[in-house]
């Protein structure tokens, strides 16, 4: 039986079905890399290198994959300017900029538990910026 959501939109989608293709955002979305990549763009588009440098840690092989992957979803826009030498642009799209509202409250979420969960056993390293 499909989850009805509360506007009666998409009553045949099932994030809990094996089948159902929202476990395919579902699945881009609770990607680190994503949910970092989304976080970053919130404040205006960005270049490549802005991000790859703000995303401290990631490989440009995966920032790419992880860029190209949420502009098929259509979660951010690719913006190419013709200039010399080439600009491109990263930039979050209406619905991208939805998804990043549930993404910022796990980022903090996150932030202000940690302490706690490394109490409880977690592994914990402290956050240098």
């Amino acid at each position: 039986m499909a989850t009805v959501c509360l506007t009666g939109q998409h009553a045949d989608h099932d994030v809990y079905a094996a089948q159902c293709p929202c476990r395919a955002m579902l699945d881009l979305l609770a990607n680190k890399w994503s949910a970092l990549a989304i976080g970053a763009l919130e404040d205006g588009p960005r270049r490549f290198g802005e991000l790859q440098r703000h995303l401290q840690g990631v490989s440009p092989k995966v920032l790419t994959q992880t860029l190209r992957r949420l502009e098929e979803f259509g979660l951010v826009d690719r913006t190419v300017f013709p200039e010399v030498p080439l600009r491109v642009e990263y930039s979050l799209t209406e619905l991208g900029r939805g998804a990043a509202v549930p993404l910022r409250m796990l980022r903090v979420w996150v932030e202000d538990n940690l302490d706690t969960a490394a109490r409880a056993g977690a592994p914990s390293a402290s956050c240098a910026t």
